[in-house]
């Protein structure tokens, strides 16, 4: 047995023991209300079941007539305790002075929407009435469910001790799904003091717009706030990078806003990409070469290097999440428009001596990123206007090139990244207008190796591009 089915049977039989029901009634009087008796009783409390809707109520009586009566619960109750209740205290205050009221009794209608369990209909409410008498709240709120079935009938009641008892108990333990959403159905009817702690649980606070926002950036949401830690701490702060990255990504699929989930990757992106760009700049910066010796120039431009390389590897990271969750289009578009970043990283591919002592795989990491967003551009996982696509290969084609004469005689799988980024971008040179793929295709004669036969890719690009060329205009004239 589970522990919250332990707690309500343990709340069941303390209620029990304290006010049982009589013997049932003979016969003859079947269709009298069954009793409960509390100490000190001196008036009579009548519960009775309302209709769940209005047909109900005028609907037509069966033939059995224990069918038709409606279900009530007679309690012996103290008016003394019954005073701990606004609700009750107001109404004993006008009954001496009612002529309708019958003395020493008094009727409570409970609704049959509120009775959440049919074989126990007034449960909740004799509960409560319990309270009333003895005020221990303790014994009986063991469980967020217990809290949750008198709360509704003590804000009725508006039997303030045992709202604020409910409420203090809802504050301090976990909740399951189902009972968060009751508690979300019950918070605006508290006062707001009082619902301020379980609001705090299940929604943020209200973001006031100040002198920080007028420059028009929109601060993040909480959920956005949240995402972009994870993936600061996936890629920075946390010493089992791949377990933690793969959780993070875990996450990220399954976050069920996908433009909250594009936006937080656009904004890691840029700041990698922001400071890959800052790294390189400082190694082909030619007042950084003058401003200091040697020596000192090597200790810190390999510092810069390696640090270059971390953080394309993060680059690399987030391209992939950002192709698998289909949200690439804005890194293609940045990635298209690094014409500068590519210049320097020519510079330094050129410099042999310095890449291969200090960052030999700086080459292929490049490459792998801008193949996975090319590919993603081919295969249409991301749609980008011709524009984005001619500036792709027209700023990184000229990288390939020189990483596919560097690479090729150092590893044979390596330079299979080269091969197959050539063939991405004949493909996309093959969704550009003629003039422009003409432009392009002959940047790409690099791509021929030693003979034909090893560039089947070069010959077809070419064979498209002339067929397409010898075609006679056409316009909507013709």
């Amino acid at each position: 047995m589970s522990l919250r089915k332990r707690q309500r049977s343990a709340s069941s039989s303390r209620l029990s023991a304290f006010a049982s029901p009589p013997s049932p009634p003979p016969a003859s009087s079947a269709s009298s209300p069954a009793s409960l008796s509390f100490p000190n009783a001196d008036l009579l409390l009548r519960l009775h079941l309302e209709p769940s809707s209005p047909d109900d109520a005028e609907a037509e009586p069966d033939t059995d007539p224990r069918a038709a009566a409606t279900p009530s619960l007679d309690l012996h109750v103290s008016s003394a305790s019954l005073l701990r209740s606004r609700y009750f205290a107001a109404l004993l205050s006008d009954r001496w002075s009612s002529s309708s009221a019958t003395p020493g009794r008094l009727s409570l209608a409970v609704p049959a929407a509120s009775s959440c369990c049919c074989a126990r209909p007034f449960h909740a409410h004799v509960e409560v009435l319990r309270l009333l008498h003895t005020l221990d709240f303790a014994g009986a709120i063991r469980s967020p469910a217990d809290a949750l079935d008198l709360l509704p009938i003590a804000l009725q009641l508006l039997f303030d001790a045992c709202v604020e008892a409910c409420v203090r108990f809802l504050e301090a333990v976990p909740w399951s799904e189902e009972e968060e959403a009751r508690v979300v159905d019950l918070a605006p009817l508290l006062p707001a003091d009082e619902s301020a702690d379980l609001l705090a649980r299940v929604s943020p606070p209200p973001t006031a717009a100040g002198p920080s926002s007028a420059a028009g950036e929109a601060a993040r949401s909480p959920s956005e706030a949240m995402l972009h830690g994870l993936i600061h701490s996936a890629i920075h702060g946390h010493p089992v990078h791949a377990a933690t990255k793969a959780f993070v990504a875990m996450l990220l699929k399954d976050y069920p806003s996908r433009d909250c989930v594009h936006k937080v990757l656009d904004e890691a992106f840029l700041s990698r990409l922001e400071t890959v760009k800052d790294l390189m700049g400082k190694y082909a910066s030619p007042d950084f070469r003058v401003a200091v010796d040697s020596d000192e120039r090597e200790a810190i431009q390999r510092l810069n290097l390696q640090s270059a390389v971390l953080n394309v590897k993060h680059l690399y990271w987030l391209i992939e999440r950002m192709v698998d969750l289909m949200v690439a289009d804005n890194a293609v578009k940045l990635w298209s428009d690094q014409a500068a970043l590519a210049t320097d990283l020519q510079k330094l591919l050129n410099d042999a001596d310095m890449w291969r002592n200090m960052t030999p795989g700086l080459p292929m990491l490049v490459t792998r990123c801008t193949l996975r967003l090319a590919n993603s551009v081919v295969t249409g996982e991301t749609l980008v206007s011709r524009q984005v696509r001619m500036k792709l290969v027209r700023s990184w084609l000229p990288v390939l090139n020189v990483c596919r004469d560097i690479v090729q005689p150092m590893h044979f799988h390596k330079s299979s990244n080269c091969q197959e980024l050539e063939e991405v971008f004949l493909q996309i040179i093959s969704t550009l207008p003629v003039p422009e793929a003409q432009e392009l295709l002959q940047q790409c004669l690099g791509f021929s190796t030693r003979n034909v036969d090893d560039c089947p890719h070069l010959v077809a690009a070419f064979k498209t591009w002339f067929r397409r060329a010898g075609r006679a205009p056409q316009g909507r004239e013709n």
